[in-house]
């Protein structure tokens, strides 16, 4: 249980440093990749 805490504390640690410096270096918000199948030809 701790792990999985630890975890997600971290992911949204990550999320919000990356948000901040991305503001401090007025660069534009990431938006959301989107998903690409494995195979292009679909």
């Amino acid at each position: 249980m701790a792990d999985g805490y630890l975890e997600s504390h971290q992911r949204d640690y990550e999320a919000r440093k990356e948000a901040y410096l991305r503001k401090k270096r007025h660069l534009p918000p990431q938006g959301r990749r989107l998903e690409r199948p494995e195979d292009e030809a679909l």
